[in-house]
């Protein structure tokens, strides 16, 4: 897992036609419309209105208490009596709840950053199938437009007596199996189409830019994989919570100490009639000081413990996460260079498949004969064609997860 990965992946560059060449235009699209992602952001503007809760003091008390029956003093009776106090936990818990609801909160922002990570992969998974059925599309049509020129051929050579009927009878058959490919080709685009727009949050029909051929570029990499994965938002949202949980610790610990309060009481006092004295009837002031007296251990010991359980366990999470997303990686790594080398054999078996049906159309042309061969290359030809957009299609596909583990395009965005 510590070991520096070198791996340089050779990608194909293809001629561009079309509008969009990539999903990058849909992402700031779904980021913007897309109603789960929204979500997650509230959910990060709650977890910081938690902040100004915890940092507060607790509410002062205030209390009344009228005497039915005055308590007579020297002074003179005591009509009434206000009472004003004020608690204060032991000093630093204020800021502790503080740092621990930010702690939490940022955390939660780092949630939202996974999803929506999570999300752009969704998009990009969602838009190269899409390229796949346009691509698969063309091909079935170009197929169906050379199926309808040997059928010409075939039929004037049967007209000629040059070949048998079976030749035309062949072609037929062929015709109907790549039109009813066709016809289900255009039956899941409309699928596909919903799928995707789901993810943009918007009308189910509206129309995609696709690219008739899709451009493949070479890149490379030489990275230590442990630092890309780190960069992860899911392995951040864990480290903030291990940080939290600590800080909650020693939060417990300072609920274990005595609370200090200041208070005032104003005691209305009346005027004596028994005696006469300097300050009979006037009102006392009398300033209060309290000490809560944590003798119940038990409930902070069991605190400490909880918040150092969680702790542990949150880090066990990440590290089976980063188990996790590692295996992934190297999956994801593993499908790229495998269709890197599918999609060499197939330009290789299209450019041979080529030019030995260029050779036995000559042939039949001449001769008529082979032309079941011929038309069982030109199959081949198409089969290899399908194929090759299909590992585009898996190949970008397997590199959007990459870029999903290392969080390239959340990155990108904060570089900017």
């Amino acid at each position: 897992m510590k070991s520096i990965i070198t791996i340089t992946l050779l990608f194909f560059l293809t001629t561009i036609h079309g509008y969009a060449q990539s999903p990058d235009e849909y992402f700031k699209i779904a980021a913007e419309n897309n109603p789960g992602l929204k979500a997650s952001y509230k959910e990060f503007e709650a977890a910081l209105q938690k902040i100004p809760q915890v940092n507060a003091l607790p509410d002062p008390s205030f209390s009344f208490g009228y005497f039915i029956s005055p308590v007579e003093t020297r002074l003179g009776p005591q009509r009434a009596r206000f009472s004003l106090n004020q608690m204060f936990p032991w000093f630093g818990t204020l800021r502790a709840r503080g740092d621990a609801a930010a702690l939490q909160a940022e955390a939660r922002y780092q949630e939202f950053l996974d999803d929506l990570n999570n999300l752009y992969y969704q998009v990009a998974a969602a838009w190269y199938p899409l390229y796949e059925l346009n691509r698969l599309q063309q091909l079935e049509q170009k197929n169906i437009s050379i199926l309808d020129s040997y059928k010409n051929i075939a039929t004037r050579n049967f007209e000629n007596g040059n070949s048998p009927m079976v030749n035309v009878l062949r072609v037929d058959i062929m015709l109907k199996d790549a039109q009813t490919r066709l016809s289900i080709l255009n039956d899941k685009e409309s699928a596909l189409l919903s799928a995707f727009n789901n993810q943009l949050n918007r009308n189910e029909e509206a129309p995609v830019s696709i690219p008739d051929t899709l451009l493949v570029e070479d890149f490379s990499y030489s990275l230590n994989k442990d630092t890309l994965l780190a960069r992860n938002p899911r392995l951040a949202e864990l480290e903030l919570r291990s940080r939290a949980s600590e800080v909650n610790r020693e939060i417990a610990r300072k609920q274990g100490l005595p609370n200090l309060g200041i208070g005032l009481d104003y005691v209305i006092i009346g005027n004596s009639n028994a005696m006469s004295a300097a300050d009979a009837g006037k009102d006392a002031l009398m300033p209060m000081l309290s000490v809560s007296i944590p003798i119940f251990r038990k409930k902070y010991k069991a605190a400490q413990e909880e918040a150092l359980l969680t702790q542990e366990s949150i880090n066990l999470k990440k590290e089976n996460t980063l188990n996790m997303l590692s295996a992934e990686y190297d999956q994801a790594i593993f499908n790229i260079q495998q269709q890197i080398k599918m999609l060499e054999l197939y330009d290789q078996q299209i450019l041979t498949t080529n030019q030995s049906l260029n050779l036995l159309f000559q042939s039949y042309s001449n001769s008529g004969n082979d032309f079941e061969e011929v038309l069982r290359m030109q199959q081949q030809v198409l089969q290899y064609e399908r194929e090759k957009a299909t590992a585009q299609k898996e190949l970008l596909t397997a590199q959007a997860k990459i870029n999903y583990l290392t969080a390239v395009k959340i990155n990108d965005n904060e570089n900017k």
